[in-house]
């Protein structure tokens, strides 16, 4: 009877201990998920930065060759995009095939945002202010639709592939990308700025106030840039 009891009471301690391994391991999984995600952001950060540098022309900005705008570009998606999918990585991290489906998980993701910049490629042309003016009247108008806010919510989702994750991403965020390459496709002040704003609407709560504010804030500068070009900085070319 002695042994049984014993035997009994050592079962009894053995299930809490397993959950606190099991969320010990996922912790340092999360840990090394984040770091390196993060830091993959950050290196591409100073990759596109150092490609970038000088090439910024404002509307009248040249893209090069292909292989040289892909090369370009692909580290410039990374740098702005990857801190804003840090969550959807972690939730991937966290599913039933863990740490493996991770690198697929964040190249397929990448890979949306290489194959928008084959249609950039296809599509941009340095342009004129009045051009410029009306795409960024459109991105402000985007942040309004339904679309928007349908697309935003998928983003917090648990998307199984990076593939899909990534055309939730893109529908989120098409109108915002359409303000470097209207404004400057070689800019690293717009990378910045279009990376914060991803970031904040990726982590924080919807809130109407804010987005409204923001949407009609593209707007204006959109007005602002037809009615009076010159007099926005870094729109045009210095002579």
């Amino acid at each position: 009877m002695t042994d049984r009891r014993l035997t009994s009471a050592a079962a009894d301690l053995t299930p809490p201990d397993r959950p606190a391994t099991m969320t010990t391991g996922g912790m340092t999984a999360a840990a090394v998920v984040l770091t390196a995600t993060i830091g993959l952001a950050a290196a591409s950060w100073v990759i596109a930065s150092w490609q970038m540098n000088g090439m910024d022309m404002g509307v009248a900005t040249q893209l090069g060759s292909f292989a040289f705008f892909v090369a370009v570009w692909t580290p410039m998606m990374a740098a702005m995009m990857l801190p804003g999918a840090a969550p959807a990585v972690l939730r991937r991290a966290r599913a039933s095939d863990g740490m493996r489906a991770v690198p697929l998980f964040v190249v397929s993701y990448l890979a949306v945002w290489t194959l928008v910049g084959v249609l950039v490629y296809v599509a941009y042309r340095p342009h004129e202010s009045l051009a410029a003016g009306i795409m960024v009247i459109a991105a402000g108008a985007y942040e309004f639709t339904p679309l928007k806010r349908h697309f935003r919510r998928r983003c917090r989702e648990n998307l199984r592939t990076g593939f899909g994750f990534g055309l939730c991403c893109l529908g989120s965020n098409i109108g915002l990308m359409l303000l470097p390459v209207a404004l400057g496709v070689m800019s690293i002040v717009w990378m910045a700025v279009v990376c914060a704003v991803v970031l904040a609407q990726r982590l924080l709560p919807a809130n109407a106030a804010v987005d409204v504010s923001l949407a009609v804030a593209i707007v204006g500068l959109g007005i602002w840039i037809v009615l009076a070009p010159s007099s926005v900085p870094g729109l045009m070319p210095s002579m």
